[in-house]
């Protein structure tokens, strides 16, 4: 069974934002310049808020934050956010996979920017609503 897909805006103010509130300055997350001097196709998002995003798609769905017994992710392709308005979408995908012997439900996750997985072996197990 799969569960409604939520799409979710990151724009660089978004990335002030997050990191103000982490402390994670790194330059790749606001400057272009350094971001492909290292390689990368230009500014990305913290790999932490790109987790916080999915994780709010598996808290809607669960119906509280507490209801969230686990929660895991493999970071495997950053997400490039332009310097647009627009800046970019993150589309959070998730399925039941089954349940726990404790009775709670597994899920399977899929994260996508610009149609392509961001994260692998995304999973959460959520106490039955």
């Amino acid at each position: 069974m799969s569960l409604e897909t939520q799409t979710f805006r990151v724009t660089r103010a978004d990335l002030v934002r997050y990191a103000g509130a982490s402390g994670d300055f790194n330059p790749i997350h606001w400057s272009e310049r350094f971001a492909t001097s290292v390689g990368l196709p230009g500014v990305i998002a913290h790999g932490m808020f790109t987790m916080a995003l999915v994780g709010r798609a598996v808290t809607a769905w669960a119906g509280a934050p507490d209801a969230v017994v686990e929660f895991s992710v493999r970071f495997s392709r950053p997400v490039p956010v332009p310097d647009t308005d627009e800046g970019t979408e993150v589309v959070v995908s998730v399925a039941v996979k089954g349940e726990t012997e404790e009775g709670h439900t597994k899920l399977t996750l899929t994260a996508t920017c610009q149609g392509e997985k961001v994260l692998s072996m995304a999973q959460a197990v959520v106490r039955k609503r």
